[in-house]
């Protein structure tokens, strides 16, 4: 099924269009699962996240916390031990220090934004992620989420409603991992890494559906 569900994102990766850009693109590759070097955090990402496709082959679905609420704008999942919530919001453009190269948008707040067409405005933003591990709330630092844009929690395939989010679980039960995609514009995907109720670091994949 692993194998199955991730050819046909790539199928549809396919119909996107590379963005060929004429202008400078200040986006880093720090956050990339390329990157990643803590081969526990990276064999666990390779088993859902597509930008590990390649390194997913043999290794086992990890558990999941369930969706026990959403709406257009907010899905929460929830178990006996974890609560995670996410809330999105509409991009705001007046509420922001917007920086364009000629016509394009290049920053946001003085920062290089990720998830979307770069060079465009974003129509919406990640507006807070809120994690509880039992009664203790860990805390996500609004850097891990304030330059990702886009965020989806569900796409259309042939007339059905799908989502790959989810949250995660890690076999070795002291980490757990929060991710959302957006298979549209060459794709984007964001992972939060939480362990032993603290926030450990974010992976961020872009444009991987377009090469």
């Amino acid at each position: 099924m692993r194998i199955i569900a991730s050819l046909l994102f790539l199928l549809c990766g396919l119909a996107a269009v590379a963005q060929d850009l004429d202008y400078p693109d200040f986006r880093s590759k720090k956050d990339n699962f390329s990157k990643v070097n803590d081969q526990a955090i990276r064999g666990d990402i390779a088993s859902f996240a597509l930008a590990g496709i390649d390194e997913s082959i043999g290794k086992p679905q990890l558990q999941t916390v369930p969706v026990t609420d959403y709406s257009q704008n907010f899905m929460k999942y929830s178990n006996d031990k974890i609560q995670v919530i996410i809330k999105t919001s509409f991009f705001m453009p007046t509420k922001h220090k917007l920086q364009f190269s000629e016509k394009h948008l290049v920053k946001i707040d003085g920062k290089p934004y990720y998830g979307g067409v770069y060079g465009e405005q974003p129509h919406n933003t990640i507006e807070s992620v809120t994690v509880l591990v039992g009664t203790d709330t860990v805390p996500i630092p609004a850097t891990a989420y304030n330059d990702l844009y886009e965020p989806k929690f569900s796409f259309n395939e042939n007339g059905a409603t799908r989502s790959r989010n989810g949250v995660y679980l890690s076999n070795d039960k002291h980490t757990f991992y929060i991710y959302m995609l957006n298979i549209d514009n060459g794709g984007a995907e964001y992972t939060w890494v939480i362990r032993d109720k603290q926030y450990i670091r974010r992976v961020v994949d872009f444009g991987f559906l377009s090469k």
